[in-house]
């Protein structure tokens, strides 16, 4: 069952309108992230012993060279095309600002109800893109990265969690929930794949692990 958590201190009246609000979450269809269907566990195999092993390089790294949250319909961002994409109920205003919805965390369980509390990460951090291969690409390619909609690189997490993971591949950091990590896994063999980028060793022997249990 979800987890739902409250961020800040409430009032008396405050929380038992917030026990109300859990309540009824509990008692719905919980929310969940609709991440584009990773490949199986077997191509997935079979795409990391395609992959190139190399030693990453942040030489020359900045956030900036990958233009992100772009415009993609109407007043609509990337982030917030993922945040209806991924959330229950999601209702915005007329810039496209989620207003209410229920998202569920699929990195830690979590369930939140303002879009304030989530990140949209990109599961193959856009810093390991660089440092296995982005950094020999135009600025036009690493904007198609940075807002890949098509493939399983963009999920509304708990932003706290996806602070945490920062930059880490798979050898150094996986989501808690250990039920999600062959999805993601299978998601990161994908993207990578997709991209032609390269793993390192650690990583390839934490994917190779994960992925023998898919």
């Amino acid at each position: 069952m979800p987890r739902i958590y409250a961020r800040r201190r409430v009032s008396i009246l405050g929380a038992l309108t917030a026990l109300i609000a859990s309540v009824a979450l509990f008692n719905s269809p919980a929310a969940s992230a609709a991440l584009p269907t990773p490949i199986s566990g077997a191509t997935a195999r079979s795409y990391l012993a395609q992959l190139t092993v190399a030693t990453e390089n942040r030489t020359g790294y900045d956030r900036d060279l990958f233009p992100h949250w772009i415009t993609i319909s109407g007043a609509c961002n990337t982030r917030e095309t993922v945040l209806g994409r991924d959330g229950s109920n999601v209702v915005t205003d007329s810039s496209c600002a989620a207003t209410s919805g229920s998202w569920y965390s699929p990195y830690d369980g979590a369930t939140w109800t303002a879009a304030s509390d989530l990140d949209i990460d990109h599961l193959v951090p856009l810093a390991e893109a660089w440092d296995s291969g982005a950094g020999r690409w135009t600025t036009a390619q690493r904007q198609a990265f940075a807002n890949d909609l098509t493939r399983p690189q963009l999920i509304a997490v708990t932003d706290n969690v996806n602070q945490a993971k920062s930059d880490q591949d798979p050898a150094e950091w996986m989501p808690s929930r250990t039920a999600y990590r062959c999805t993601y896994v299978r998601a990161w063999v994908q993207v990578k794949y997709y991209y032609d980028l390269s793993v390192d060793s650690a990583e390839k022997s934490a994917l190779t692990n994960y992925l023998s249990g898919c």
